[in-house]
């Protein structure tokens, strides 16, 4: 799809930044009136590191931004200078790499990715419109609670994040559904909420009644028993969420109590940690997300997931959603999450899939893919 110089021109201006000649504008966000990083109107994005003494200086960074390393050249000032081929339209991650050592982008903040604080951008979409679902727009929005508690299964100090719709406080006797969300490896609760701005897709949902007025829990996936390190890092998981978190939020929050009114999605690692844990548990959850995370092994409805799909009439009759999700850029992700959706169609299973077009394995695919699930969570 081709757009106008002036849909383009739009797409700026709403970020509240001016075109250069060459058409490129300072990235959305930069620190303290830095010009660099740019992003110019086809979405190329320029990065400038200044180095004198460095030998060789790259960009490395997430998908749809850098595919492996862009090397940056360096000029008679010392400032090393590169652009990337034009990038998917939201947010990246990427760090530069200085004679062999990860250094951070000083010109922008940090979001924690890749198992540390990692610069990130978000680069606009072409057309402004493409944008709107995850815009910060003026609309009644709900609030994000930070939720500490002490973990007596992994023995240490944990930290939930906790959406609340407008209606939460404006409708003190109402009690509301509860969608938890599941971060990919290497991130943590702040995901969702920095990276996926899962709030502003939620919020704009609501204010347009496209979803239902919901909670959303994001929570570190990361837990071990202490001693269980050889375990594996997430291997106390599934105790925290049945016996901590989901009783915490209950009682600390007008919830609805009950799997009807409880939903588990996550991406990538979150996706398997959600198929390993929601549909073995009905008691627990009714909807079910899975975005970018199937097994990459190989799928079987009859054993996968401790045979959860084994009795179809059974998962049918207590299962409210099954929905899948991937991006068509995530080529292996995407080809083994439509095996999974034909396989579980084909033994009679229920299910939803949703392809991202043009996404690879990047919060573009899991911004879209939460706007599109939350549209059909909690209605019958």
């Amino acid at each position: 799809m081709k757009y106008s110089s002036l849909a383009i021109a739009l797409t700026f201006l709403l970020c509240g930044l001016t075109p250069a000649q060459d058409g490129s504008v300072p990235a959305p966000g930069n620190l303290g009136g830095n010009e660099y990083p740019r992003i110019s109107a086809d979405q190329r994005v320029t990065f400038r590191l200044k180095a004198p003494e460095a030998k060789k200086v790259q960009v490395r960074g997430g998908a749809g931004l850098v595919k492996d390393a862009l090397d940056l050249v360096k000029s008679d000032d010392g400032v090393w200078t590169g652009t990337t081929a034009p990038a998917t339209g939201g947010f990246h991650y990427y760090w530069f790499v200085v004679d062999g050592v990860i250094v951070n982008d000083t010109a922008r903040p940090t979001w924690f990715g890749w198992g540390r604080e990692c610069s990130g951008i978000d680069v606009p979409e072409k057309d402004p419109k493409d944008g709107e679902f995850y815009a910060a727009k003026e609309v009644p929005r709900g609030e994000v609670r930070v939720n500490w508690y002490q973990s007596k299964v992994s023995g240490k100090l944990r930290r939930a994040h906790v959406y609340t719709p407008p209606a939460y406080d404006q409708q003190p006797q109402q009690r509301f559904p509860v969608l938890y969300l599941q971060h990919g490896a290497g991130e943590n609760e702040r995901g969702w909420v920095e990276q996926g701005r899962a709030n502003f897709i939620l919020d704009n949902l609501i204010a347009t009644g496209k979803a239902v007025p919901m909670m959303a829990v994001v929570d570190t996936g990361y837990a071990v028993r202490p001693g269980s390190e050889s375990a594996g890092p997430t291997s106390a998981f599934e105790e925290v969420m049945l016996t901590e978190l989901i009783p915490l939020i209950d009682a600390r929050y007008r919830t609805i109590a009950d799997a009807e009114h409880r939903a588990m999605a996550g991406l990538s690692m979150g996706s398997g940690q959600t198929l390993s844990i929601a549909p073995k548990h009905p008691e627990r959850f009714a909807w079910i997300g899975a975005m970018s995370g199937p097994p990459r092994k190989g799928f079987d409805v009859k054993t996968s997931f401790d045979g959860a799909f084994a009795d179809a009439a059974a998962f049918n009759g207590r299962t409210k959603l099954l929905w899948l999700s991937a991006g068509t850029a995530e080529e292996e992700f995407h080809r083994h999450t439509l095996a999974m959706h034909e396989a579980l169609t084909g033994a009679g299973i229920k299910n939803v899939f949703y392809s991202s077009p043009g996404t690879d394995h990047e919060w573009q695919t899991w911004r879209r893919s939460l706007h599109e699930f939350a549209q059909r969570l909690f209605k019958e």
